[in-house]
Parts: C-alpha cells; sequence; structure tokens
C-alpha cells in the first residue's frame, strides 16, 4: 500500500532514517498518539527525530548506565515533615514503602562522605579506611583527618556558592539513608486521591507564576466545573506569558507526564499468591493521554514531557567538557568497575554532542538585564518551593522518585544551563573555584534524565499495544 493509505488504514510505518536506522510511526486517528508529530512550540525540533535519538541512541546507554554501583545508590531525607499543611499521614500500602539500604551494601567510595565528592584523588585510601570506621553512613567526625576537613570545608564552600534551583537534603543528618534505586523502582504504588492532587495542585497553582484566580488548568480535578471550556482559556493565557514562564510551566507538566508514563507502564496487575506481577495498564494510559479521553489535552502533555527531555539533553550536552577531565572519576573504590562507568557516560555524552537539533537556552532570560536578573531569581525560587512541597507527598516511594526527579535531578540541569561560563573555565587537572558538582547531583542528573529517556521508550511501547488492541 501507498504512505497515505497506510496512515488513513492506522498501520505501521517503516522509516529509513539518515543513520541507517529504523523507526516506527504510528498513524491513526483512533489513539492518543495521533497528533503527536512535527515541531515542539517554544523549540526547533520534531517528535519522530527525539523518537529515534533516544530508542536507538540513548536508552539502551542511560539503561546499563544507571545499573552501575555509583548512580544506584541515592542519598535523601524521607521523614521531613510537610510545611504547608497538616500531614495527612504516610501512605500505608505497602507498595509505597521504601527500603533503605544496609550500611554494609554501600560501596566503601560512596559512603565515605560527601568531602570524597567524585574522585579518588580527592582522599589517600586511609581516609576511606578511616570513613569505613563511622557508625553513621557519611558521618563528618572527629575520625577525619585534619586534611579531609580542609577538603570538605573548600568543597561546601564552593557548593554554598552555586545557583541552585533546589532545596538540597543535608546528606550529614541523622535522618539521611542511602537508597537503593534499582531495588526501589519507580511503579504504581496506589497512593491517588484527594492528597495526591493536593500536591500536584500546589505544585501547578501555587508556583506557576501565579495565574488568575478566573483561570484554571485543564482537567484539573479539584476545579469547579467550566462548562465547554476545555481549558482554551487557560492556554490563551499562557501564551500571552514570556517565554521563561511559559517553560516552566512545561517543565512541570512534561514531568508529570513522565512520572505518570512510568505508574502506567509499571502498574500493579495482579496481586496472587503472595507475588504481585506488574506491568503495562492500557486503560491508565489512555485516561491520561488519549485524545479522546482527555479532550485533547493528552498530546499537549506528551507534547511537554518531550520538551523537558530536550531541556536535559541540552544541560547534558553543556556538561560535557566538566565530565571530560581526567580529575573526575566516579569514584567507589573499585577502579576497574569506575573506568568502565566513566567510559559508558562518555559514550552517551558523545552521542549526546552529536544531536543535531538542541534547546537553545540562551533566549532564556536574554532582555533587558536587571528585568532578566529578576526573572531569572524568581524563576529559581518558585523551583525551591516545588522542592520543600516534595515534603509533602505522602508516599515515600513517590517522595524519593520526586525529590530525585522533580528536585535535585531537573534542579542540577538548570544550574548546568546557566553556568556556561563557569564550566567553559573549569581547569583540567585541579578542582574549580566556580563550578562543582556533588555526588548527589551527578546521580540525580543521571537517574532523571533517564526516567525522561524511558518514557519515551515506554511511549513507543505504548502505541504497539494500543495497535495490537484496535
Amino acid at each position: 500500500p501507498s504512505p497515505s493509505s497506510r496512515r488513513a488504514s492506522g498501520g505501521l510505518e517503516r522509516e529509513a532514517t539518515g543513520a541507517g536506522l529504523t523507526s516506527l510511526r504510528f498513524y491513526s486517528s483512533t489513539v492518543c498518539s495521533a497528533q503527536l508529530t512535527g515541531e515542539l512550540d517554544d523549540c526547533f525540533c520534531d517528535v519522530e527525530s527525539i523518537d529515534v535519538f533516544n530508542n536507538f541512541k540513548v536508552y539502551p546507554r542511560i539503561k546499563k548506565l544507571t545499573e552501575k554501583d555509583y548512580f544506584r545508590y541515592y542519598r535523601v531525607i524521607l521523614t521531613r515533615p510537610c510545611p504547608f499543611w497538616p500531614d495527612d499521614g504516610h501512605c500505608s500500602i505497602k507498595d509505597c514503602h521504601v527500603e533503605p539500604c544496609p550500611e554494609s551494601q554501600v560501596p566503601v567510595g560512596i559512603k565515605s562522605g560527601n568531602y570524597n565528592k567524585y574522585s579518588q584523588a580527592a582522599n589517600s585510601m586511609a581516609d576511606v579506611a578511616e570513613c569505613e570506621q563511622a557508625k553513621e553512613l557519611g558521618a563528618i567526625n572527629s575520625t577525619l583527618s585534619n586534611r579531609s576537613k580542609e577538603a570538605f570545608a573548600d568543597w561546601a564552600r564552593h557548593d554554598d556558592a552555586q545557583d541552585h534551583f533546589c532545596e538540597l537534603d543535608d546528606e550529614t543528618s541523622p535522618d539521611a539513608e542511602y537508597v537503593d534505586l534499582l531495588l526501589n523502582p519507580e511503579r504504581y504504588t496506589g497512593y491517588k486521591g484527594p492528597s495526591a492532587w493536593r500536591v500536584w495542585n500546589s505544585i501547578y497553582e501555587e508556583n506557576c507564576f501565579k495565574w488568575p484566580r478566573s483561570v484554571y488548568r485543564p482537567l484539573n480535578p479539584l476545579a469547579p466545573g467550566r462548562g465547554d471550556d476545555d481549558g482554551e482559556s487557560f492556554y490563551k493565557w499562557l501564551e500571552g506569558l514570556c517565554l521563561e514562564k511559559r517553560v516552566f510551566y512545561r517543565l512541570i507538566s512534561g514531568l508529570h507526564s513522565s512520572i505518570n508514563i512510568h505508574l502506567c507502564a509499571e502498574h500493579l496487575l495482579d496481586e496472587g499468591w503472595g507475588r504481585s506481577v506488574w506491568g503495562p495498564n492500557l486503560q491508565e494510559f489512555r485516561q491520561r493521554f488519549d485524545t479522546g479521553e482527555t479532550k485533547g489535552e493528552g498530546t499537549r502533555r506528551l507534547k511537554n514531557l518531550y520538551f523537558l527531555f530536550l531541556i536535559e539533553l541540552r544541560a547534558l550536552y553543556k556538561v560535557v567538557p566538566y565530565f571530560e577531565r581526567a580529575i573526575v572519576n566516579l569514584y567507589t573504590g573499585n577502579s576497574r568497575e569506575d573506568g568502565a562507568t566513566k567510559e559508558l557516560l562518555l559514550e552517551l555524552l558523545s552521542e549526546i554532542q552529536a544531536f543535531p537539533m538542541h534547546f537553545d537556552e540562551r533566549s532564556m532570560f536574554a532582555g533587558h538585564k536587571m528585568e532578566a536578573k529578576t526573572l531569572k531569581e524568581e524563576f529559581r525560587l518558585h523551583f525551591k518551593n516545588i522542592s520543600r512541597i516534595m515534603d509533602c507527598v505522602g508516599c515515600s516511594k513517590c517522595r524519593l522518585w520526586g525529590k530525585l526527579q522533580q528536585i535535585q535531578g531537573l534542579g542540577t540541569a538548570l544550574k548546568i544551563l546557566f553556568s556556561e561560563k563557569e564550566i567553559q573555565k573549569l581547569p583540567e587537572h585541579s578542582r574549580s573555584k566556580g563550578f562543582q558538582l556533588t555526588r548527589q547531583e551527578i546521580v540525580a542528573l543521571i537517574n532523571a534524565f533517564g526516567r525522561l529517556s524511558t518514557s519515551i521508550y515506554q511511549l513507543h511501547n505504548f502505541r504497539l499495544l494500543l495497535e495490537e488492541k484496535r
């Protein structure tokens, strides 16, 4: 059949790309992805190019990278109380629970503390041996050598000077725990309802530059009925905003979409005989993204996912010189493993450098100098507010992945995007006084981007499943 008849029948068309790869594009007016094609708003890139690039180049590498020891252990505080409203109590569903990692399972180079940062050169092996004796993970106490204390203080000064876009957990707190991300995967836990929606409402409506009370976000279950509006008044209002404020909303929406895809792809399908079965749930996916069931909102949500992918992709492109330096060793204490991890990371970054269509962040905060500075600070403070809202999430596993992706992962990406000059001035063989990334930031950055890559990969799988169903 001709291409036009294939489109009309809703089939799969194989399309050769310039790289000699093959992508699958789905054409059908009956599924949610029908309108998800062509260029994205606010940037010059098309959905099809991202699909091919991600599914063939990025996803296989980022999946392998996030399974490495350096990237699988994340230190987080999950017990801080909600600062905005009375605590609803933590989710009692067993799948909401996060299992912390025993000290004995954390690689010595990771649990040796934040002063070690990312490099073996930052400390001698004697210092690492001293840290092994610490009773609490990452504790900073009198067992550390003077040289290590000075190094830690030096790093802390650099970190405090950074243009942070989020409130970071205190890694030295006794409440901070290491979590093995591979043993606590992001998936559907059963956490939903008014408590979950109150969190998302606060993220959107209390932090996205205070939209008018007369404007309601489409399909918001906590908003009063809007008749036949279908959210058009919201999008007309949004289009009237400057680029920076549109970007802020699209980042949050894209992240929300990504999280929903993870929950749909890893849904609890069966819980019999003490063994849970997880897999894709088409009904849940259609409810969130189908064009008909969401009155067109699903397509916008998915485009925002691709937009967020491009933002974090651009951050990784910008930070390549930082990781290319020999001084940066992704240190766990296992030299062979560390070398393989660094090599795999540089492989991924090399593929990202070759991608021709990147988001141009230079158009942001580019107006009058004082106005741009004020707007950037407002942008940063709104984002920091969101990091505090994460402590109001009642599900521990949702809170874990929200902190990693929504706060530190995306926050680190924004920090990189607005530190271009500092990155360009990095010394090759010594620590920088201007730009640094902690191990926590590196782990969050890569895992957050890995989650976006997985979402786009799963989106392709849902297209195939929907065609089989149809």
